[in-house]
């Protein structure tokens, strides 16, 4: 198995792409505590090494989020070396089938939160998978959208303008009604 590695925005975080299904279709999940990946045996593999601090996994990739004070010259043997005897182990990604309400839209929901969705979907997600990470609608409420950033958003110093400057004119382009966009932080 040959495992890619690829720099992200986000010096804290290196993005894995071992060459298979990650999470397929079925997705994207975000760990950013070992107690939470108990859902996950990769995740909770991933944990296991020291001064791994988050774990975000994609349709095709493995985002790893990493200590402060660690050098990715350190860490990424081990990651390297976690994911290939997780994948060699034929153990599933996740222990259970993914909610597949994460990804459906609600039978009643607003025109304009569906347009929003559509926008983010195919427009931004994709871009931002390619940097390892992913934006996840959260609400839309009195013309502000909020969004939540995984993965290598969540933390990188050009977030801030990745919502505002990007997301945020794209959206107030195509969706008038959209004035502003802010993030919404993991509890």
């Amino acid at each position: 198995m040959f495992i890619q590695t690829e720099p992200t925005p986000n010096p804290a975080t290196l993005k894995f792409i071992p060459g298979e299904a990650v999470m397929g279709t079925g997705g994207t999940r975000n760990y950013t505590a070992a107690d939470q990946a108990d859902a996950s045996p990769l995740a909770g593999k991933l944990f296991e090494i020291d001064g791994v601090k988050g774990v975000f996994l994609g349709t095709d990739f493995i985002t790893i989020t990493k200590a402060d004070d660690l050098d990715w010259q350190v860490l990424k043997p081990m990651i390297l070396g976690g994911i290939m005897e997780h994948y060699t182990s034929g153990r599933p990604v996740l222990n259970e089938e993914p909610d597949a309400t994460e990804a459906a839209p609600a039978e009643e929901e607003d025109a304009l939160v569906t347009q929003i969705k559509e926008l983010l979907d195919t427009r931004v997600r994709p871009a931002v998978a390619q940097d390892g990470g992913d934006i996840i609608f959260h609400e839309f409420k009195e013309g502000t959208v909020y969004l939540q950033m995984h993965g290598s958003c969540s933390g990188c110093p050009s977030s801030t303008a990745t919502l505002k400057m990007g997301i945020e004119n794209m959206l107030r382009y195509y969706v008038p009604e959209v004035e502003a966009v802010e993030p919404v932080y993991p509890d």
